[in-house]
C-alpha cells in the first residue's frame, strides 16, 4: 500500500472517531441528531461516479487468476462471439450479484449505468432476457460441469498462493437442500419429501474456506445424497491436486456411503459420517460395559475474555412451564465406540456413538425418561472419540454456507424455466460467493503485522455475503478517466478499506 493512500486513510479514520465521539458528539440544543436541512438534488455534468466500485477489483482478480480464459477454453456455446463470449454472460451473472443485484433483472440497472460499464472496460453488457437465454444453452450436465471445472482450475491458482500451513487437511462436506419455487411450469420440479415443490440442490463445500466446490440440481423427489459419492471423488481430486495432504469427507446420516467406504479407505481419504441409528446398533451400544462410556465435555462457543454476563431469563422456557406444555431436555451426554463392518464393506470401521438421556416433562411434571442414540462411521482411529464428535457436529457451518447461498447470494431463485437452466444459473450465482472467498484468501500475512493480518484475512473469509458486499463491493467510487487509464477514487470511508487495498496490492502482485 503507498505511503499517500496510508495517510489519507489515517486522516479519514481519526475524522470519522472524531464525529463518533461520545464526548463532543451530542448536540448542544437537546434535538434529535437526525433532522432535515435545506436539500438539493442536480446532476453531475462532469463528475462521473458508481455505486459499487469494489466489483473493478473483483475484476481484476478474475483476469489476475485467468477464469475468464478458463471459462473460454472450457465452455463452447455460442457458435459466433456477436460480441459475447462465454465468459462475458458466465461473469455478468455473477458481478450483479456482487454489485447489489439479487435476480437477472437487475442486470437492466447494471447495462445503463455508463459508469458500471467503463469500470468493467465493457461497451455494453447482457441484457437479462440475453443473459436468460444464455442459461437455456446449457443442454447437458457436461457442459455446466464444464463451467465448474473452469472455476476450480482458477480456484487451484488461488489456492497457490496461501501459507504452507494452509494445505495440512481439506475437510469436503456434503449435504442436500431444497430450491422452492411456486412456478408450475419448471421443467424437472418435483415434490419433495417435505411437500415442498422445487429442486433438490446436492452441495459439496470446502470447510475450511467455505467455498462451494460443486453443485448439482436434481428433481425434488430425488433423494439428497444421490450422486454424491462421485461428487466428493471430483472434490477430493480436486483439493489433492491444490496441495492438501490430507481429506476428510463429511456428512449426515443420509450421506453414510458405506458401497464406497471401502474405496476411500484404500486411497488414504478420511470420512466421518453420520449413521442411521438402526435397531442392532443400538442393542451393540447398549451391551457395552459402563467402563466404556465416558461422559462428552461440550466445550463452550467461544471464550470470554471480559466479565460474563448474566444470562437473560429463557422466556420461552418459562411460557412452556407455566402453560404446562410437553417439552424435552438434555440432561447428560456420553461417548463411546466400537468395531462394526456394514454389509456394504469388506472390512470394519470404527462406529462412535453418543448416548444422550432426555427427559420428557409437562409444565413441572416429569413424565418419562429416555435414551437417544447417534452414530457416527468413520476411519480416523488416532483421534479420540470426543473429537470425532466435533469434528462431526462442526459440519453444521454447512448449513450456513447453504443458508447463505438461498438469502444471501440469492443463487437458488430458479429464474429460467428447466432443470438444467436453473443448474447453470445457481453455479454461475454461486460464483460471486466464490470470488467473496477468493479475495478473502488472496490476503497476505507476512511482515511484523503477520497475526493482525491473519485475523483480518479469517474474520473476511467467514463474513456473510451482505456484510461482504458493504464492505467491499459496495463502495462509492468517482471514476476519471485520465492519463491512458481508469481512475477509481474513493469517496466513503470504512473501517475495512485498509483490506480493501491490501487486496488491491495482492491481485496486482498475482498478475
Amino acid at each position: 500500500m503507498k505511503a499517500r493512500i496510508r495517510h489519507q486513510l489515517r486522516t479519514l479514520k481519526d475524522g470519522i472517531a472524531r464525529r463518533l465521539d461520545k464526548q463532543h458528539g451530542f448536540p448542544e440544543d437537546g434535538q434529535p441528531v437526525l433532522r432535515s436541512g435545506k436539500l438539493v438534488y442536480e446532476i453531475a455534468d462532469r463528475v462521473r461516479a458508481v455505486a459499487c466500485g469494489g466489483v473493478a477489483l473483483i475484476h481484476q482478480l478474475v483476469q489476475a487468476v485467468g477464469l475468464d480464459r478458463e471459462i473460454d477454453r472450457r465452455v463452447s456455446l455460442l457458435k459466433i462471439h456477436l460480441p459475447y463470449h462465454e465468459s462475458d454472460h458466465v461473469l455478468n451473472i455473477a458481478y450483479n450479484i456482487l454489485a447489489g443485484g439479487t435476480c437477472l433483472e437487475d442486470l437492466e440497472l447494471r447495462r445503463n449505468d455508463e459508469s458500471y460499464l467503463d469500470v468493467l472496460g465493457a461497451r455494453r453488457i447482457p441484457d437479462p432476457t440475453t443473459a436468460g437465454d444464455f442459461c437455456r444453452r446449457f443442454t447437458s450436465s457436461q457442459a455446466i460441469d464444464g463451467l465448474q471445472r473452469a472455476i476450480n482450475e482458477s480456484r487451484l491458482r488461488v489456492w497457490g498462493s496461501q501459507p504452507e500451513e494452509f494445505f495440512e487437511h481439506a475437510i469436503v462436506d456434503a449435504d442436500g437442500t431444497i430450491a422452492e419455487t411456486t412456478g408450475e411450469c419448471k421443467e424437472g420440479i418435483d415434490l419433495s419429501h417435505k411437500g415442498i415443490w422445487g429442486y433438490q440442490v446436492l452441495v459439496v463445500s470446502l470447510s475450511n474456506t467455505q467455498e462451494v466446490l460443486f453443485l448439482e440440481n436434481k428433481p425434488g423427489s430425488r433423494p439428497s445424497h444421490e450422486g454424491a459419492a462421485a461428487r466428493l471423488d471430483q472434490a477430493a481430486d480436486v483439493v489433492r491436486r491444490g496441495g492438501f495432504r490430507r481429506v476428510t469427507l463429511r456428512g449426515d446420516t443420509d450421506f453414510s456411503q458405506t458401497k464406497f467406504l471401502d474405496g476411500w479407505d484404500k486411497d488414504g481419504i478420511e470420512f466421518v459420517f453420520g449413521y442411521d441409528a438402526r435397531e442392532n446398533l443400538v442393542d451393540m451400544a447398549d451391551s457395552l460395559p459402563d467402563s466404556r462410556w465416558s461422559e462428552l465435555d461440550r466445550k463452550g462457543r467461544y471464550e470470554i475474555k471480559t466479565q460474563p454476563r448474566s444470562r437473560p431469563e429463557n422466556v420461552r422456557e418459562r411460557i412452556v412451564r407455566e402453560r404446562e406444555l410437553r417439552n424435552l431436555y438434555l440432561v447428560k451426554e456420553h461417548v463411546a465406540e466400537f468395531d462394526y463392518q456394514p454389509m456394504a464393506c469388506k472390512k470394519k470401521y470404527r462406529m462412535v456413538v453418543v448416548r444422550k438421556l432426555i427427559t420428557h416433562e409437562e409444565g413441572q411434571k416429569l413424565l418419562f425418561a429416555e435414551h437417544r442414540h447417534f452414530f457416527y462411521i468413520t476411519n480416523k482411529r488416532k483421534e479420540p472419540a470426543q473429537r470425532i464428535v466435533e469434528l462431526a457436529n462442526t459440519r453444521c457451518d454447512q448449513e450456513r454456507l447453504i443458508e447463505q447461498l438461498k438469502n444471501g447470494v440469492h443463487a437458488m431463485r430458479l429464474p429460467v424455466d428447466n432443470l438444467l437452466s436453473n443448474w447453470a444459473y445457481m453455479v454461475m450465482a454461486t460464483l460471486a460467493w466464490n470470488l467473496s472467498r477468493w479475495f478473502a484468501l488472496i490476503l497476505p500475512e507476512r511482515g511484523r503485522w503477520r497475526d493482525k493480518h491473519r485475523t483480518e484475512k479469517e474474520s473476511v473469509l467467514r463474513m456473510r455475503f451482505r456484510t461482504f458486499l458493504q464492505a467491499f463491493m459496495l463502495v462509492p467510487a468517482q471514476v476519471v478517466s485520465t492519463g491512458r487509464r481508469l481512475v477509481l477514487r474513493l469517496l466513503a470511508w470504512n473501517p475495512w478499506q485498509h483490506v480493501f487495498f491490501r487486496g488491491l496490492d495482492a491481485v496486482r502482485s498475482i498478475s
